[in-house]
């Protein structure tokens, strides 16, 4: 294969793009930055993303796509009230949203029509920053390489929350407006007015901070779910198993955060060897026995009471 000899590429993420190619004759141009969907490999050269997903970016994705629809969840039941019965069919609607806007999301990707993409692989924290390595060979003028060499795991999820935020302002008001009957006028669209403040936050979150996520989801998953699960186990005053039964709501938070709990240990041991990791999500209950077990020995109902009191 011929291939034409220029200078060699700086920088870490610069390579160059194939202009031409005729049998085994191989065209490259200036080394620059690579074209949206391609990355440079070991030789400086651009190459397309082909490669399939790895099941840890799936569940990194996965969980991107949770955090709007747990958002949702918290501030419809936050804003709700106790006695309204709209709160189910705005978590319903919440739930539809997101899934409507994943399935778009992947409609939309490259390929355009089918619900997979292609990708490239990830291979080390610097790759979610490539604006951070533009070399200046005079250390004057800047070559500027900066790409998507994580593609397409980072622009997607920017993608993925357009989609939710237009279903929801398509969707959410008249929904609310119809069965939120029993809510005053000023509160009924306090949940949307939460989304409004919480997407551009997530944007911001994902657009500074991707790549440090991409590496700790699994361990935020594990850490906040247990927190959230105890702090709601405590301030439901739930000390036996009886209390935890009584109540529909209870157990669906309950499984909720077990399935979260098994989320984060799948993501963290990544299935490697199927054999040794699936015994562990049997720790899945742990920490609910372990609240259960312990609860009489802390008596969350006296500390709640003494708190209210101010004492």
């Amino acid at each position: 294969m011929a291939v034409d000899i220029q200078p060699a590429c700086l920088g870490l993420y610069c390579g160059k793009t194939l202009l031409f190619k005729n049998g085994s004759t191989e065209l490259y141009g200036e080394c620059g930055v690579c074209p949206r969907g391609q990355r440079t490999n070991a030789q400086k050269y651009c190459q397309p993303c082909t490669e399939s997903p790895e099941l840890y970016d799936w569940l990194y994705l996965g969980f991107m796509a949770m955090l709007p629809l747990v958002l949702h969840w918290f501030f419809i039941e936050w804003y709700s009230g106790k006695k309204s019965s709209s709160a189910l069919f705005q978590h319903i609607t919440a739930l539809f949203e997101c899934s409507m806007a994943a399935i778009i999301t992947l409609l939309v990707s490259d390929p355009v029509g089918v619900l997979y993409i292609r990708s490239c692989r990830v291979l080390m924290l610097s790759d979610w920053y490539t604006m951070l390595y533009n070399p200046s060979p005079d250390y004057v003028t800047t070559v500027h390489c900066t790409h998507e060499a994580v593609y397409p795991l980072y622009t997607i999820v920017f993608i993925y929350y357009a989609f939710c935020l237009v279903l929801m302002m398509l969707l959410r008001p008249l929904l609310v407006k119809k069965i939120a009957c029993g809510l005053g006028k000023s509160d009924r669209f306090k949940s949307i007015y939460a989304a409004l403040y919480f997407f551009p936050i997530l944007t911001v979150l994902q657009a500074v901070g991707g790549g440090l996520l991409y590496y700790a989801f699994p361990y935020i998953i594990l850490v906040l779910s247990l927190v959230t699960l105890a702090v709601y186990m405590s301030a439901s005053e739930i000390e036996n198993c009886y209390d935890l039964l009584v109540r529909k709501k209870r157990l669906i938070v309950l499984f909720s955060h077990w399935l979260l709990h098994a989320y984060g240990i799948i993501s963290i041991s990544r299935v490697d060897k199927l054999e040794q990791d699936l015994p562990l999500l049997a720790l899945v209950p742990t920490p609910a026995l372990f609240y259960l077990f312990t609860a009489k020995f802390t008596e969350p109902s006296r500390i709640l009471s003494e708190g209210a009191n101010g004492h």
